[in-house]
């Protein structure tokens, strides 16, 4: 295999549309062995095909613990390195399919059906307090607050306490990927965790009908998960549950809003809408590169030999741009049929809250068009600050408007 490619995340160009550098790494070959973290080789898959098969291979394991190299282990903050190991994203079949039959009911697309009404709500309060303003910050004042107010419902998360775990979460993940300040991660992640024993602890005390009450039901009554795991299910489906919709949302809006054809065509006819989420999400998707995997045994990818032991990243943000699967795939088009992307991943560890994801990305971005009328960005698309790293998504999308309905 050629020489180790390392991420250009110094690069501001980089940063702004990593898409360029990452067609040069597709066309270049089916999986290319790149430097990650602290010297951390991987094995990068970059072509659709390829990729879909790799998230659907049971010799690709969720489990880090099976890397040979130390250093995959050693990006996480200490007192993370147990307890995500217990979190359903890390665990294979049989412990993955027990953890998320606890919680798959909750995310079913009539569950999620019954939430619209709800989201709505949110959105259209959201959205009454900026209106006067005629300017705004979508991601601070919409596209951050919305998902964590509609997840926090869900599980049971009060009011009062959902400002700290959103700074508990930035700490945790908006760090650069070249220079993760390790120790500022782990007292994010311990506050994060103890904070989540007290609330379960609460909770037992004074049973809630939610979704956290339902699964210490599972956990004292039923014994189909421990307490280690409780903890780590109740950790995984708050941050989880708004993370990347903020980006979905955030990508989305500044998407249409560097595209003004896209934009009109959308306005327009908003029946586009459904379809033209699956279109964010496949074009400017929230997860950047794509997921971990550890090679449990030797393997081929693409016709290239991966050993044992190695990380695997499954690209999905680049297998996405695929010309092979997506016609003119660097071109953003809401009317595009986009649903057979990989943003939400395939097989088993398939998303769980795709349905919520949906649902919110939908009404944000619809009710945003329908109320904000002249709708801009207020620096160039190009100078947005943007996540590095893990994670694609905006810090900031500053926009004006001049009337609203």
């Amino acid at each position: 295999m050629s020489e180790s490619i390392v991420f250009p995340y110094e690069d501001p160009a980089f940063v702004a549309d990593p898409y360029p550098f990452y067609r040069r790494l597709r066309e270049g070959g089916p999986v290319r062995r790149v430097v990650t973290v602290r010297g951390l080789e991987a094995w990068l898959v970059t072509r659709y095909d390829d990729a879909r098969e790799a998230l659907t291979d049971p010799r690709l394991s969720s489990d880090l613990r099976l890397a040979t190299d130390p250093r995959l282990l050693e990006q996480l903050p200490a007192a993370e390195r147990d307890g995500a190991m217990r979190s359903m994203i890390r665990l294979d079949p049989p412990d993955h399919t027990r953890l998320r039959r606890l919680v798959s009911q909750a995310f079913t697309a009539r569950r999620v059906a019954e939430l619209e009404p709800r989201v709505q709500e949110i959105a259209d309060r959201l959205l009454d307090a900026i209106v006067p303003a005629g300017r705004a910050d979508l991601i601070e004042d919409f596209a951050l607050p919305l998902p964590v107010t509609v997840i926090s419902e869900l599980l049971g998360v009060p009011p009062e306490d959902r400002d700290g775990f959103q700074e508990w979460t930035n700490v945790m993940l908006a760090q650069h990927p070249d220079r993760p300040d390790l120790a500022a991660m782990d007292r994010a992640w311990r506050r994060m965790w103890s904070y989540l024993e007290g609330l379960l602890a609460a909770k037992r005390t004074d049973p809630a009908d939610d979704l956290l009450g339902a699964l210490i039901t599972a956990r004292d009554q039923e014994r189909r998960l421990d307490e280690g795991e409780l903890v780590a299910m109740a950790f995984l489906l708050l941050v989880a549950g708004y993370v990347t919709t903020v980006n979905l949302i955030g990508n989305g809006i500044a998407a249409l809003l560097a595209h003004p054809g896209q934009l009109k065509l959308l306005r327009d006819d908003p029946a586009l809408l459904p379809g033209a989420v699956e279109e964010f999400l496949r074009w400017d998707g929230p997860v950047d590169p794509g997921v971990l995997r550890v090679a449990a045994e030797d393997l081929e990818i693409g016709g290239v030999r991966v050993p044992r032991g190695a990380t695997v990243i499954v690209a999905t943000a680049i297998a996405d741009r695929d010309p092979v699967e997506f016609h003119d795939a660097d071109r953003l088009d809401v009317a595009r049929q986009a649903g057979a992307h990989l943003a939400f991943g395939h097989g088993v560890h398939y998303c769980l809250g795709a349905p919520l994801a949906r649902l919110e990305g939908r009404i944000a971005i619809g009710t945003a068009l329908r109320r904000l009328d002249d709708l801009a960005l207020a620096v160039p698309y190009g100078e947005l600050p943007r996540q590095v790293g893990g994670l694609r998504g905006l810090r900031q999308l500053p926009v004006t408007f001049t009337a609203s309905r």
